[in-house]
């Protein structure tokens, strides 16, 4: 063999086992108590890096727009992400898929809940939300921002603005809820899959706020990976990662997000999402 050959086929190697012993970055949108996410998403670390045979690592982020930029710098190259955040950042990231979610995430669903001094009781029948103070969750929640100010403006026929006497964004599902259980705002749009596991754990006082109503279902949250990924760790990484996580079957990791199993997901499933982030003017 030539030595040019030699020195490329050395070459290969050399890149391919740098390659395949680099460590694999994923984070996820904080939309829940922080700790909570952190024993959530170190175990879904240790669970990929035993199903793909690297070394995985969590990176928490402080805020929705952190993790976009995160993946879009490739400074990760997964993400959890929720229906808004993933379209978001697939746009910047072109090439990047979402490769599966969680059953629930097919018929994904909005509380309108309220403190317990509101007036209103839960019906199928949109409430009368005039004059209260408001809080969504994060500014850039598909489940506490997105869907509801869509559901709201499309119900009530006006913009929240002229709506409610004050809006908050408080930040996270969690804070949603003791914020409204507290009273530091009258209303506030919730996470389902958060306030059904808060309530079932006990961690919410319902004597003192309560579901007024619960939205049309929507797809929502999705693993999305970044392009490139087989170039960067081999030759069928992505699929690889995609069985790894549609595969899934520990209850407890499963319980922790909370899902029932894992299911393939496609760019397409969330054109929904992207329509009415536009409608709403949350993108171009």
């Amino acid at each position: 063999m030539k030595l040019t050959h030699l020195v490329s086929a050395s070459l290969l190697s050399l890149f391919s086992t740098l390659a395949l012993s680099a460590t694999f970055t994923f984070t996820a949108i904080p939309d829940e108590d922080e700790s909570k996410l952190r024993t959530r998403f170190d175990k879904v670390a240790d669970y990929l890096s035993e199903q793909l045979d690297v070394e995985v690592k969590y990176i928490p982020v402080k805020s929705y727009s952190a993790a976009i930029t995160a993946f879009r710098n490739n400074q990760v190259q997964l993400a959890w992400f929720g229906g808004l955040s993933g379209v978001q950042a697939r746009l910047l990231v072109p090439g990047s898929e979402a490769i599966a979610q969680g059953f629930e995430d097919q018929y994904f669903k909005s509380y309108i809940i309220a403190n317990h001094t509101v007036e209103l009781t839960r019906s199928d029948d949109f409430p009368k939300l005039n004059n209260y103070t408001f809080t969504f969750g994060s500014k850039g929640s598909t489940s506490g921002r997105l869907m509801p100010q869509f559901f709201i403006e499309k119900n009530l026929d006006k913009p929240v603005d002229q709506i409610f006497k004050r809006i908050g964004f408080s930040g996270d599902h969690s804070r949603t809820i003791s914020q409204v259980e507290a009273g530091v705002y009258q209303i506030g749009a919730v996470n389902y899959k958060v306030w059904d596991s808060a309530v079932e754990k006990g961690e919410v006082d319902t004597s003192k706020v309560k579901v007024i109503w619960e939205s049309p279902t929507y797809p929502d949250y999705q693993w999305t990976v970044h392009s490139g990924i087989d170039n960067d760790f081999g030759a069928g990484f992505k699929a690889k990662l995609t069985n790894a996580l549609i595969g899934m079957t520990d209850k407890d990791l499963l319980a922790s997000f909370p899902r029932s199993s894992f299911v393939p997901a496609k760019n397409s499933d969330y054109q929904p999402i992207e329509r009415v982030a536009k409608t709403i003017g949350m993108i171009d």
